[in-house]
């Protein structure tokens, strides 16, 4: 198994797992993605090949190994925002009135 092919897809489903399962935000945390990618490395690299999945085949990657990377990313992160916010997406930015807009922090204009 080649370390760095195992580091370069967790990094990249992590990112994805992050994508998918953030909610309403536009910006990835530094602890979610972090979270993400240790899930993936975990998965592809001691769950995937004890399962008989390889992570990587002759050619590069394996499509199976792939999915077995981005499905642990995907668990681990979603498990740690059930356990953070009591939901599988992370809503961060939840305004305290239920359908109320957002109100900018400074009137462009008024001084």
């Amino acid at each position: 198994m080649d370390v760095v092919t195992l580091l370069t897809v967790a990094v990249l489903v992590g990112w994805l797992a992050t994508l998918i399962l953030q909610g309403k935000n536009d910006d990835v945390y530094v602890c979610d993605f972090s979270i993400a990618v240790m899930g993936a490395a975990l998965a592809g690299g001691v769950i995937a090949p004890s399962l008989g999945i390889s992570p990587t085949g002759p050619y590069g990657l394996t499509l199976a190994g792939t999915f077995a990377s981005w499905a642990g990313a995907t668990a681990l992160l979603a498990a740690a925002n059930l356990l953070r916010y009591g939901r599988l997406r992370g809503d961060r930015r939840r305004s305290t009135r239920k359908g109320a807009p957002a109100q900018p922090l400074a009137h462009p204009g008024k001084d």
